[in-house]
């Protein structure tokens, strides 16, 4: 559970990477602060055992399971949202994945095209049909998660920190275009979280991830409760005159 308590009361909320991790974590607190949640993933089973634990709990929840990718799909979600609960109040573009550690010179073309389609046009794509409705609407709010990865370089990450580099980038210039037209964009860049992508990282890269460790000064893994009440807070009206920023939620690491 979050640390914080927000009242989303009459709000509607989209969660892009829903199905675990931090995408969950920020749905559930949306979701106990009163919003209703749009989840969306491409894993249609874990999407939908999250949709129907959140439904139990009492909560409105909408799942439309697909492809960040895909164009036809990014639409019909959005579509899908207002049909449903009328509005788009706030996005956590969350959905991404991570490239394995290999030199710069090693990586795989298709390795590196699909790291750039799912992290950045992926986001690019949702950002586009949110902000139509939220043009429409004159109001909402829009997350984009990008990483550390996005602020400080780490070597044998080049597709994924160029990924998260961009999303700073479309953040802020994005940021400029609507903050006048009441919907304010801005980016969170999570340090090492405890996720089960991490817990693989952790385990499948050990020597790298120790490494990395070591530059976080608060000697520990982050929660993606942590990383929830970042998002949340940024959706709210505690942040009003938040506009274009690249929070680091990394327990200092980008401080060095």
């Amino acid at each position: 559970m979050t640390s914080v308590e927000y009242n989303f009361s009459g709000q509607v909320a989209l969660v892009t990477g829903a199905a675990s991790g931090m995408g969950l974590t920020a749905a559930r607190a949306f979701a106990r602060a009163g919003a209703a949640v749009v989840l969306a993933d491409i894993r249609r089973d874990a999407l939908q055992a999250a949709a129907d634990e959140m439904a139990a709990a009492g909560h409105q929840v909408l799942a439309v399971p697909g492809d960040i990718t895909d164009e036809a799909y990014v639409s019909l979600l959005v579509e899908k949202t207002v049909k449903t609960f009328g509005r788009l109040d706030a996005a956590f573009n969350n959905a991404g994945i991570q490239s394995p550690a290999v030199e710069t010179a090693d990586v795989p073309s298709e390795v590196f095209d699909r790291i750039i389609d799912i992290n950045m046009r992926g986001v690019w794509l949702c950002m586009k049909y949110q902000l139509l409705q939220m043009r429409t609407q004159g109001s909402g709010t829009i997350v984009n998660n990008s990483s550390l990865g996005g602020l400080v370089g780490v070597p044998g990450r080049v597709a994924y920190h160029a990924a998260k580099h961009a999303l700073v980038g479309m953040t802020k210039s994005t940021a400029l275009e609507y903050a006048a037209q009441g919907i304010r964009i801005n980016a969170i860049c999570p340090g090492i979280i405890a996720t089960p992508m991490v817990a693989d990282m952790l385990e499948g890269e050990t020597d790298v991830m120790n490494e990395m460790m070591k530059d976080v000064p608060i000697r520990r893994l982050g929660t993606s409760e942590e990383i929830a009440d970042a998002v949340l807070w940024l959706s709210s009206p505690g942040a009003t005159f938040v506009v274009g920023v690249a929070l680091p939620v990394d327990g200092g690491y980008t401080a060095r």
